[in-house]
């Protein structure tokens, strides 16, 4: 065979592997996400730090009857005006900001929200982040019989995941 030939074929397979290995790469998934949102002028509570791992190793693994979804439990998108989980993420998926979605910055309750429905409540990104966690929470503490003092319980209150003082939530 000709030099030439080799030339042409080894470039040829090394440009199949980087344009297999670009398709199948996903970027890779911060452990840590600080629930910070630019889309707010002030935060005025404590900003929670979300731990992917922790979440997706210690709690999904050994609790996958709380994580039927998988990814969807966090992750969805809107089809017919109705969240659908995206149950078929990979590791290193683009996924989208929650603000994206739930674009009124802040968390309405108390007479601001009366009348409203749980949809438009989650129209706010506090309502659907709070939501989303303090609902999983809950079903997590149920499950395993906790009380949301008790150690090894998953935070539900204000002070438990924002510091300070708890507040009362409508």
């Amino acid at each position: 065979m000709s030099k030439r030939y080799w030339i042409i074929a080894t470039i040829a397979i090394i440009a199949t592997l980087f344009i297999t290995t670009g398709i199948y790469a996903g970027k890779e998934v911060k452990d840590e996400i600080k629930m910070e949102n630019k889309a707010y002028d002030k935060h005025t509570k404590g900003i929670q730090t979300f731990t992917h791992k922790k979440h997706m190793k210690e709690y999904a693994e050994k609790h996958p009857e709380l994580y039927k979804k998988g990814c969807g439990e966090c992750h969805h998108e809107e089809k017919d005006k109705k969240a659908v989980p995206l149950t078929n993420l990979k590791e290193g998926d683009d996924v989208k900001n929650c603000i994206e979605c739930h674009k009124k910055p802040g968390y309405i309750k108390g007479k601001d929200a009366k009348g409203l429905t749980k949809e438009q409540k989650r129209e706010y990104h506090a309502n659907a982040i709070h939501d989303n966690c303090k609902g999983c929470h809950k079903d997590f503490n149920k499950k395993m019989k906790l009380k949301s003092k008790d150690k090894g319980a998953a935070p539900v209150t204000c002070k438990q995941c924002h510091g300070g003082e708890d507040e009362k939530d409508d």
